[in-house]
């Protein structure tokens, strides 16, 4: 074979392979979506998040959306479920769901959009410097819990009972119920803690706060407790008491009052990690980021409902008014 010949079949080589390449299609990365129950405001704004960063579902990435359906044992066959299809990175809701997460991989990326103490529930080392394959968005501020407790008395003085309902199974509860505990007992207030282990125990929880005549219901952030927050804001309404949750959503949706971060809007938050690890960044080099702002939000109608009036030093501190 002389050299031209040679130098042809070579360029023919090259010309073969680059179109060989050419027409493989670019591989699309793959999200797992990990949640107890679907919270459409939350989810949506997932995506919304996404489509900031020029994803487009279907086109340039997938999301595998997995939900337990408000069974917290489903989450130890979902997680696993989605370690086995290799996605690239699972986004979480919740303590309960980034537990199970982490139980099934230690390499996957896993970015958690609302843990309340992240530190404390063994997810990260530190919030500046997480140190294994998680990060993601801190909601903890222990100011905020007896913030609402304060609000509740400012709304009306003479509460002097108020029902908390508080998940056990969660691993920041303890924290939690701790602060709001030591802030009732300087506000004057008498506590009464209900347990919510399953959305059965809540019938159960509402006799035992009317028994005991309380005059308020405050949940402890959640996610369980986030997916029966309709069923305790119509036991609020019926029942003529002031309720106050940690998110402005359920305001939105008939809820008394809410103080608390913006929770759909560190979902959005949450695709901007997805977008830097899907391009090389470590989740262990990431710092979980805690909210900046707390809001504070009033449903002037709910209020209407249960004969409530709103004193005006507190509407003026609002951050929106619902009418």
């Amino acid at each position: 074979m002389n050299k031209k010949v040679a130098w042809l079949v070579v360029l023919l080589l090259l010309l073969a392979s680059t179109f060989t390449h050419a027409q493989q299609p670019k591989k699309i990365p793959r999200i797992g979506y990990l949640g107890l129950i679907e919270i459409p405001e939350r989810d949506e704004a997932f995506r919304k998040g996404l489509g900031e960063r020029d994803y487009v579902e279907g086109q340039n990435i997938h999301v595998e959306y997995r939900f337990a359906g408000g069974r917290v044992e489903r989450l130890a066959e979902l997680a696993p479920e989605l370690v086995r299809l290799k996605v690239d990175v699972i986004i979480t809701t919740g303590t309960q769901v980034t537990d199970a997460a982490k139980r099934a991989t230690k390499t996957i990326p896993i970015v958690f959009a609302a843990v309340v103490d992240p530190v404390g529930s063994g997810f990260v080392t530190s919030l500046s410097r997480p140190g294994g394959n998680l990060t993601g968005f801190n909601t903890l501020n222990l100011e905020s819990l007896g913030k609402r407790l304060e609000l509740l008395k400012e709304v009306k003085p003479r509460i002097s009972r108020v029902a908390v309902l508080q998940n056990p199974a969660n691993s920041s509860s303890p924290l939690m119920l701790k602060e709001t505990e030591a802030a009732a007992k300087r506000l004057g207030i008498r506590l009464q803690s209900l347990e919510i282990r399953s959305p059965d125990d809540l019938v159960g929880a509402f006799q035992a706060a009317t028994r005991e005549q309380a005059g308020a219901l405050v949940g402890l952030p959640d996610i369980l407790l986030a997916s029966q927050q309709r069923r305790m804001r119509d036991f609020a309404i019926k029942n003529r008491l002031l309720e106050i949750s940690w998110s402005s959503e359920w305001v939105e949706a008939g809820s008394l009052m809410s103080y608390g971060a913006n929770i759909p809007d560190l979902y959005r938050r949450a695709a901007s990690y997805v977008d830097k690890i899907l391009k090389g960044a470590k989740p262990a080099d990431l710092p979980v980021e805690t909210p900046m702002k707390f809001e504070f939000v009033i449903n002037l109608k709910t209020a209407k409902q249960i004969g409530l009036t709103i004193p005006q030093s507190v509407l003026f501190r609002a951050d929106k008014v619902y009418k």
